[in-house]
């Protein structure tokens, strides 16, 4: 019997806005004594949660056990900006574009997901949480506007609709004359991160069976695994790892992921004078021109976020201090667009996880016997993550789907280079393009 300790589970600080906002869960059932069932799940944001409702749907008589080491919606799945973007959105790239053939492909399988997500959003009753009304994208500067330009012309030759905003048009929308032109896509949707994955792992709770509080410690691998906790162990023959970079800690994938933070503060309720003082829509969304921009969201007439700043952390945590220095820019980014709301302050700031690897590739499949991972999100996680989960369902089962065997094809993980390499080289480059997005951050 081989077994996999866990190094480290995860321990997000305090202060997502989008768990705070929301009223206080129920008290966790957690997992305790000895228990059997058909498959573990370890994990319950977005690719578990999305593995949970695949299996239930492919096999109706079966015990599914989700486990989380924290609360639903208090990890990296509620602390995401909550776009389920549908094009392409790749971090590393000018524009978030890529080669044709590759960004349709993309295209597709993001559609996929997002609409798997909004079956569950329909089915559970979450449809206040799961808005499509698509994104903006906001250029700051000259520089700005021809990178928008550029992808506006790459979705006209992918065939995918968009529009372009010049400054006037920008400023009706955010309230802001920050932004001299835009591009807006209509595909994308806006969800409420933590509400969301709460709402669904709500839905799914006479289906399955969730754990929250219940970090697995170890996983024993033989004829049946075994999943040990603090209080309790599972036997079961089949485990999906939906952990998002927590994969690394039980061993698997070993130099092949980079540990990434970014980070949001969500300002205190405005009051109705500073609402009609700021005017425009009462919710949009925006992600910058540059990638390593300011992504700035209206998520309700009274609260507005903003997003921005990477930093490299390969332990997989943040620290508060390492929190509120980044807010630090949260509030020069925040001042600089919205100077009229100059005495709203931000009452939210957190951190979150993000996975990548060095080709933008996730970490899937079968890893060992009757061992599957959909984990690696690269930065997408609300779509890729649901994606992987559905689809590492598939694979479990043995079940056929072209969109499976577009996952299958996706390349594996490049290994990392050695270090101190690795991690010199990851702040530098993340320094140098945050610096170059100049005043779009």
């Amino acid at each position: 019997m081989v077994t996999h300790q866990a190094s480290r589970s995860p321990a997000d600080l305090k202060g997502s806005g989008w768990y705070e906002t929301l009223e206080p869960p129920a008290p966790p059932k957690r997992l305790t004594g000895k228990q059997r069932a058909d498959w573990v799940i370890i994990g319950a944001g977005f690719a578990g949660l999305a593995a949970a409702r695949r299996l239930r749907q492919l096999l109706p008589n079966e015990r599914i056990v989700v486990l989380d080491a924290q609360r639903v919606g208090w990890g990296a799945a509620g602390r995401n900006s909550g776009f389920m973007i549908d094009l392409p959105h790749e971090l590393t790239s000018e524009n978030y574009g890529s080669a044709r053939d590759h960004d349709l492909k993309q295209i597709r399988m993001n559609r996929a997901a997002i609409a798997f997500a909004g079956a569950m959003a329909e089915d559970f009753g979450l449809n206040a949480v799961f808005d499509r009304c698509g994104k903006f994208h906001g250029a700051a500067s000259a520089k700005g506007l021809k990178t928008l330009r550029d992808f506006e012309a790459h979705l006209a030759g992918l065939g995918e609709d968009h529009s372009s905003l010049d400054a006037r048009e920008m400023k009706e929308v955010t309230g802001t004359d920050f932004y001299v032109g835009g591009t807006f896509t209509p595909g994308t949707v806006m969800i409420q991160p933590a509400a969301y994955v709460r709402g669904v792992a709500s839905g799914l709770a006479d289906q399955v069976e969730i754990f929250e509080s219940s970090p697995v410690l170890s996983i024993e691998r033989g004829r049946d695994h075994v999943v040990k906790l603090a209080d309790g162990e599972v036997t079961t023959p089949r485990i999906i790892l939906a952990v998002n970079g927590q994969v690394e800690s039980f061993g698997f994938f070993p130099r092949k992921l980079m540990h990434v933070f970014t980070y949001a503060s969500m300002t205190r309720a405005l009051s109705s004078a500073e609402q009609d003082t700021l005017g425009g829509r009462l919710r949009w969304s925006l992600i910058p021109a540059d990638p390593m921009g300011s992504t700035i969201r209206r998520s309700s007439p009274e609260r507005i976020i903003v997003r921005n700043t990477f930093t490299w952390n390969p332990g997989m945590a943040t620290s508060q201090q390492q929190v509120a220095s980044v807010g630090k820019a949260h509030d020069r980014s925040f001042k600089n667009r919205f100077p009229m709301l100059g005495g709203v302050e931000m009452e939210y700031r957190w951190g979150g996880h993000l996975a990548l690897s060095l080709n933008s590739a996730a970490a899937f499949g079968e890893i060992e016997d009757r061992v599957y991972s959909a984990c690696g999100c690269n930065g997408l996680g609300t779509v890729k993550s649901t994606l992987h989960g559905m689809t590492i369902a598939e694979l479990a089962t043995g079940t056929k789907s072209a969109l499976l065997d577009d996952v299958v094809s996706e390349p594996e993980p490049q290994t990392l280079y050695p270090e101190p390499l690795m991690s010199v080289g990851a702040r530098s480059r993340l320094w140098m393009t945050q610096k170059k997005a100049g005043v779009e951050l």
